[in-house]
């Protein structure tokens, strides 16, 4: 399972261990039990304070507990963790043995206060780059209070619960049996769903800050290069995001950003997150803007999120990205994580062995046919326009494919289902007027992104595209307000753009503040 490098790494990670660690498996006959026993067992094999044991009671097979020699941690994987999900086994293991996690102390003793039973069960897949956040946070909460369990679940190792659940989306959380979230969620977010008194601690917390001089709204490319800027003129920035890294985090592999041959996604957004906090940069993560509020009579802009706390300060970077553009057609809200998915990566494995179409032919749409084609029967792509807008070489790579269909000149008109998941796709053809009706478990939209200015309409001036409108030096049509990155109408919708974006608009800002006190 394991070969010589991740061997000898992981070894050196273990030997910060400080107290005994068991994982204690429960095996059946099917091939992954072989392949966990093979797993557990190297892993013993490289520390003296881990050991492993075959006799658990689990009733769900192939699956292991990782505790505390002596407790009964409720940490388990019902997985063989590996890809994505090796860094979540690692640090269960680490945390397990008594290695401080890397979290806000606060954080810690928020979890450890916690009072209620909670049973946490987390549905992924290991392609899923979004899977690993939850389920370390979840980990975590689970070593560190004993009424907490947790179990990582491998959608693929369990199809008939993936069946029986009807779970079409990963990651999804259930909680003591009921439906808790889909998607990415941090451990901040989960502790605000689940510690109900938690909202407004954090409002009169925050409410109580001294002003900004510089505060940056959002927390992906722009807004991190923003942060390192400002606070590099030795003045009071400060970030809120509701996730740091933008997004960077629903991004797979980044090979076009400048000096950084390849990367992915979240390895990205935490080395950005990793340079703002060393640039004693104030971050506030995990919470949502609800609106700004111009400069008054004190010279100062007003930042108020969902909590009902307001942020001051004397400028303000607005670098809020932009999301998944819908398709706006019946069914797409309502099977939402239930067969219409916008990660062909984290959900496509779900759809193993079945029928999907793709909506959209530029590069993502293109990219997500053909990724999906190696997993799933057959791939439909349905495009608007009378042809495929993607690159060439991507064009030509789908075509070769035998189990794709493309359909262009095709507007997509419903998503149909039997009220509890997708159950196929209507279109019409736009040249003929012909309509269809393809049969399929899973539809996955890929046509672009709109800007997250929701919170910002009536406030400044924005474009027809929703986008906010600036010049040649990130100003608005606000005094002392910027922007940044993929949310205004620069073009080329880029990772390295937007830094540079970033970092253009902190130092507009710090010119403004040198120019009007």
């Amino acid at each position: 399972m394991l070969d010589a490098n991740m061997q000898a790494q992981l070894k050196a990670y273990l030997e910060r261990i400080t107290q005994p660690v068991e994982m204690v498996a429960s095996l059946d006959d099917r091939p992954e039990s072989a392949q966990m026993r093979t797993l557990l067992e190297q892993i013993a094999s490289l520390s003296d304070n881990v050991t492993a044991r075959f006799d658990g009671t689990d009733t769900r097979r192939p699956s292991f507990q990782i505790t505390r020699a002596g407790a009964d941690m409720g940490l388990r994987f019902a997985a063989i963790p590996m890809g994505h999900e090796f860094t979540s086994l690692v640090l269960g293991l680490l945390q397990a043995g008594g290695y401080p996690p890397k979290v806000e102390a606060e954080l810690v003793e928020q979890i450890k206060a916690l009072e209620g039973d909670f049973v946490f069960e987390t549905w992924m897949s290991l392609t899923c780059h979004n899977c690993p956040d939850v389920v370390q946070a979840l980990n975590l909460m689970a070593v560190l209070n004993p009424r907490i369990q947790h179990v990582a679940i491998d959608g693929g190792l369990f199809q008939d619960e993936v069946e029986q659940r009807q779970i079409m989306a990963v990651p999804s959380v259930f909680l003591n049996g009921q439906p808790f979230g889909n998607g990415r969620m941090e451990l901040s977010e989960i502790l605000a769903k689940v510690d109900t008194g938690s909202a407004a601690r954090d409002a009169a917390k925050l409410g109580a800050k001294q002003a900004f001089d510089v505060l940056i709204v959002g927390g992906g490319p722009a807004g991190a290069a923003a942060a390192v800027y400002a606070a590099r003129k030795g003045i009071r920035t400060g970030i809120v995001a509701e996730r740091f890294g933008g997004q960077t985090l629903d991004t797979l592999g980044i090979e076009n950003y400048i000096s950084v041959m390849h990367t992915e996604g979240p390895k990205f957004a935490a080395a950005l997150e990793a340079q703002v906090r060393a640039n004693d940069v104030d971050l506030i993560s995990g919470q949502r803007v609800a609106a700004l509020e111009p400069a008054g009579d004190d010279g100062l802009a007003g930042v108020r999120l969902d909590n009902g706390a307001v942020l001051k300060s004397k400028t303000v970077v607005l670098a809020t990205g932009a999301r998944w553009r819908n398709v706006n057609v019946p069914g797409e809200e309502q099977y939402k994580t239930k067969g219409v998915a916008y990660c062909p990566h984290c959900d496509g494995p779900l759809f193993k062995g079945k029928k999907v179409a793709v909506i959209g032919g530029g590069n993502s749409g293109v990219e997500a046919a053909i990724d999906l084609a190696g997993v799933v029967q057959h791939v439909t792509l349905i495009e608007f326009a009378d042809q495929l807008k993607a690159d060439a070489v991507l064009v030509k790579k789908l075509k070769s494919l035998p189990n794709v269909t493309i359909h262009v000149n095709a507007q997509t008109t419903e998503i149909t289902g039997d009220g509890q998941k997708v159950g196929g796709l209507r279109w019409k053809h736009r040249v003929d007027g012909s309509e269809h009706h393809e049969e399929l478990a899973g539809v996955f939209v890929q046509i672009g992104l709109v800007p997250n200015t929701d919170f910002l309409k009536g406030t400044l001036e924005l474009s027809r595209f929703g986008e906010i409108i600036i010049d040649e030096r990130c100003h608005t049509s606000l005094p002392g307000v910027f922007a940044a990155g993929d949310v205004t109408t620069v073009p080329y919708k880029q990772i390295v753009i937007a830094a540079g974006e970033g970092s253009k608009a902190a130092l507009s800002a710090f010119d403004h503040l040198i120019r009007h006190g």
